[in-house]
């Protein structure tokens, strides 16, 4: 029986097999044998061996090589998506880019006063899928460029991304790894959902998912309400206010404004693994661990007293996921630690200052790398009890 949707990480099949999204596999030379997978984004670059004598005989340097087949709506079907050319950008030797117009799009590789023009140097698909799993539209973005008789090799990119009909792409920190300084991806799990379910964004804009206080030129904590600054991948931030209490100030909604202050309205359940992680697939999602500690005064406290936070630590440690030749950045673990101090019930007309502040640690955890030696074989042979007779 024949599947009637595409499923999670599938190969995209073709009439003839599969849509090939070319990769490094042992070394950093590209392979055309691994499949595009239904519904990951994936980003890759490869090196591919050219030369100006065979720049048109060579498949993988010419648009046709990725356009030139259809794709199956869903497995094993009679239904076809043809792939269309979104856009042509042509790449001149200095690396200046001119995005071509018109209908006349394709280019072949082709030589002119001994170079070879229009080899491709960058396809970057776009595939859109319907909610029961069917693709109904593929697209093509190429980059292509020209060589010379001294160039034996080039860099090739590759990247492919899903979205469903009706919706809106969301933005990405990086493919897989994270980017460092683009934005930490955080939201939620819906309420009232068993897990696993799908997570919810904490914000539509990425730059607004996982943030801290952002610092405000007075330092005045009031001031600051609102105002916040988004967590950037690899970046170690420290930000601040200074809160001034009077003898008036009531200690429980002071702590409730004071962590709303370090927390933000929302402060999200989950952080993204990867810059890529998609919302459906729950185990790319890293849980935030909640900490709370409290400060040891040596001053007597009066009786009146009660705890305020006063700072929010949060410390998250990455890894280098995948081959040495490209590694990934991984987030593993998130932690979130609330500090809590004593406020002391002040004298009537008296004032306090006390300061408030947030912090962001990136420490990466990576074992380093080391080489791997194959074990010394070992000999377990046995002679035959005879083997010395007769001269023993």
């Amino acid at each position: 029986m024949f599947s009637s949707y595409c499923h999670y990480g599938v190969p995209v099949q073709t009439v003839d097999a599969f849509l090939r999204l070319p990769s490094p596999v042992v070394s950093s030379w590209c392979s055309d044998v691994n499949p595009a997978a239904f519904l990951v984004n994936q980003a890759t670059k490869c090196t591919r061996s050219v030369s100006v004598e065979k720049c048109g005989s060579i498949q993988a340097v010419s648009m046709l090589f990725y356009i030139n087949s259809s794709i199956l709506a869903v497995p094993k079907s009679s239904e076809m998506v043809n792939i269309t050319v979104q856009s042509v950008v042509v790449q001149s030797p200095n690396g200046m880019r001119t995005s071509l117009n018109g209908s006349d799009v394709l280019r072949l590789p082709m030589i002119l006063d001994e170079l070879c023009i229009n080899v491709v140097l960058g396809v970057s698909y776009h595939i859109t899928y319907t909610d029961a799993g069917e693709i109904i539209e593929a697209a093509a973005s190429f980059v292509l460029g020209a060589i010379n008789k001294e160039v034996l090799s080039i860099q090739q990119s590759f990247e492919i991304s899903f979205t469903q009909v009706n919706t809106k792409p969301v933005p990405l920190s990086g493919n897989p790894g994270y980017v460092v300084g683009l934005p930490v991806r955080a939201g939620f799990r819906p309420q009232g959902y068993p897990f696993p379910a799908e997570i919810l964004f904490a914000n539509t804009n990425k730059y607004g998912q996982l943030t801290i206080l952002q610092s405000t030129s007075n330092q005045d904590c009031l001031a600051a309400q609102g105002a916040r600054t988004p967590i950037l991948f690899g970046y170690n931030m420290v930000s601040g206010c200074k809160l001034r209490i009077t003898a008036a100030v009531k200690c429980q909604p002071l702590a409730q404004t004071l962590l709303d202050l370090l927390k933000g309205q929302s402060f999200p359940e989950y952080v993204a693994s990867f810059g890529n992680s998609q919302a459906h697939d729950v185990l790319d999602w890293v849980p935030i661990t909640h900490l709370h500690t409290s400060e040891q005064r040596i001053y007597n406290t009066f009786q009146s007293s009660c705890q305020i936070p006063v700072s929010l630590e949060i410390a998250v440690k990455w890894t280098k996921y995948g081959s040495l030749v490209n590694p990934q950045a991984r987030i593993v673990n998130v932690t979130a630690t609330i500090t809590s101090t004593t406020l002391k019930q002040l004298p009537s007309g008296r004032e306090r200052t006390i300061p408030i502040m947030s912090s962001v640690v990136f420490t990466d955890i990576s074992s380093p790398a080391e080489p791997g030696y194959k074990a010394w074989p070992t000999i377990n042979a046995k002679l035959p009890f005879d083997f010395f007779f007769p001269f023993v």
